[in-house]
């Protein structure tokens, strides 16, 4: 028994350093001041000063933005009535692998999907059409996290809080909501996460100009000329931000499901 966990102790070191080791490679040669990939030139942050005084990086960083937190409240919104919606109809399998279609079919399907259902439509493309791409990818992921709240949820106080005199929209905003509160904030969180690091869908959904470049979708455009430690530092900024966002979005996650 202890030869069998000191084997599965090392399996699971071995699985952390494929996963995680060339991760740990990108953030310290973001570091490098030489600029050289095989080369260590001492630490330095000018690779992050010159990130940071990039011109060319601030509109496709905007525009990520604008993706990111304009599909995140649409998700969210309708996420969390879709989830509502499902908690108060009798459980169907059928209908739990239907919603979640979207989660589990490759990015570059659902990419091809939504352009050829934005072509039939002559629908224009830019950044509306991929706030909405990722709107649909993500209100699955928004209605699983909610619905994990919605399992242990009394709606007895709901028709107390009826019987009382309050009207359903009062009843929502008093009663319901901040009890599923953190279970929302996480599906949120969980939805600007993806949206922000998202690249198949939005290449395929932005069009032929420029003026909706992301910035996952810069990064691409520069890698196609080399490697350089400015991309580096690109790479470990997005790294950062979305270990915290998933990091405060798992424990709002785990707090819901300890109380229930």
């Amino acid at each position: 028994m202890r030869r069998r966990s000191q084997a599965l102790n090392i399996h699971l070191w071995l699985t952390f350093l494929f996963l995680y080791g060339p991760i740990l490679v990108l953030i310290v040669l973001s570091f490098n001041a030489s600029g050289l990939p095989t080369s260590w030139g001492g630490f330095s942050l000018k690779w992050y000063g010159v990130l940071f005084q990039d011109q060319k990086m601030w509109r496709p960083t905007l525009n990520t933005m604008i993706v990111a937190l304009t599909s995140t409240a649409i998700a969210t919104a309708l996420g969390t009535l879709l989830a509502m919606g499902i908690e108060r109809m009798r459980p169907s399998a059928k209908l739990d692998a239907f919603l979640f279609v979207p989660m589990v079919i490759p990015d570059i399907v659902l990419a091809i999907s939504l352009l050829s259902f934005y072509t039939a439509l002559k629908f224009s493309l830019g950044l509306h059409s991929i706030v909405l791409s990722h709107a649909v990818f993500n209100i699955a992921f928004v209605c699983a996290i909610v619905r994990t709240r919605l399992n242990g949820f009394d709606h007895a106080l709901i028709e107390a809080s009826i019987d009382l005199g309050a009207s359903r929209w009062t009843t929502f905003w008093r009663v319901t909501l901040p009890i599923i509160l953190p279970g929302v904030v996480a599906g949120a969180l969980l939805s600007f996460t993806l949206s922000f690091d998202e690249f198949v869908i939005a290449f395929f959904t932005a069009g032929p100009t420029s003026a909706s470049q992301t910035l996952p979708m810069h990064i691409y455009s520069m890698i196609r000329f080399g490697i350089t430690p400015e991309i580096n530092a690109i790479a470990t900024v997005i790294i950062g931000v979305s270990f915290c966002l998933v990091l405060i979005a798992q424990r709002l996650n785990r707090e819901v499901l300890t109380e229930q």
